[in-house]
């Protein structure tokens, strides 16, 4: 018979081994949970990136973390939607767009950059060696975007530009889809558009920074790139940096101590922190849903501009 007296010694008996009660009960529901990261590099560059991170959950959190590279922003979407993706680094537009479709998800982390600032700019670069200087000069040019679940690469572009009274479907002759932030630097460079959106943090720490300093940005005759052979001609107000999200599903206990390894992970594991921003940031810091309002403001107002075109 089962009495309080017996659920009490195997509480002890679990507590002995380091394993509390509810413990077991993560273990039994989730053998292992899922972190999905949105495709802001290649493949292989976020899977490097983001590996460590990983392994670094599955020690703090007490159970196998793995990673899944997601194709798309959609896939982290409607991964956490079906309940696949336990854990998820967004931007602040795909995060917002996954509250806003119904996805229950609560907002943990997010970065602080180098600059003490949790949050990054959109521009829009040309070449340095182009006549395009303005956005009024490149009026019937090509677009790179990065992803419709951008924010950088897509969704403020359309938002500032059209506050300062440019629509980006007519502006320019054609915008297209890169597939990742990486992607719509190297269609620049390589001349496929006159133009790219992306993300910029500071004047040292930027999708651009981080690619020449892996020797992917070369010029015609194959000599690397330099910051300098790349010219902003906008930039964006202040986004707030994207969240690490878990499922609002999650026990709450389970949710406690991943954002808690989280926190940590600075000081607990300097090496794995700094290979998520090259050893830029400075911490993580906690975040709730209020703090991406203004987000999902914006992709209210530029959905229904859609609507209207």
């Amino acid at each position: 018979m089962i009495t309080r007296r017996t659920l009490a010694a195997a509480a002890a008996a679990l507590a002995l081994l380091g394993l509390p009660a509810a413990a077991q009960d993560w273990k039994a529901k989730y053998p292992e949970l899922t972190l999905a990261v949105i495709p802001m590099e290649n493949a292989s560059g976020t899977n490097d990136r983001y590996a460590p991170l990983a392994n670094y959950l599955s020690k703090a959190v007490g159970m196998p973390v793995k990673l899944r590279v997601a194709s798309d922003y959609a896939a982290v979407i409607e991964g956490q939607r079906a309940g696949n993706i336990h854990i998820a680094f967004y931007g602040p537009a795909s995060f917002a767009r996954a509250v806003m479709t119904g996805v229950k998800v609560d907002p943990m982390v997010n970065p602080q950059h180098e600059t003490g600032a949790s949050g990054y700019y959109s521009v829009i670069y040309t070449l340095a060696s182009s006549p395009y200087k303005t956005i009024e000069d490149l009026k019937g040019k090509n677009l790179a975007l990065v992803d419709p679940n951008s924010t950088s690469g897509n969704q403020a572009p359309r938002f500032f530009l059209k506050r300062a009274g440019f629509d980006v479907d007519k502006h320019f002759a054609k915008a297209v889809f890169a597939g990742s932030h990486e992607n719509a630097v190297l269609a620049l460079t390589q001349g496929t558009v006159d133009a790219a959106a992306n993300l910029w943090n500071s004047e040292t720490d930027s999708i651009v920074t981080r690619m020449i300093t892996k020797g992917m940005l070369k010029k015609p005759d194959g000599t690397p790139m330099q910051k300098s052979d790349l010219r902003v001609v906008f930039k964006s107000d202040f986004l707030p940096e994207g969240p690490y999200a878990v499922l609002a599903s999650l026990p709450d206990d389970l949710k406690a101590k991943i954002r808690q390894a989280f926190l940590d992970m600075p000081t607990a594991d300097k090496a794995a922190f700094d290979k998520l921003s090259d050893g830029k940031d400075l911490s993580l810091t906690p975040v709730t849903l209020k703090d991406y309002q203004p987000i999902i403001d914006m992709l209210k107002f530029n959905d229904e501009q859609r609507k209207k075109s």
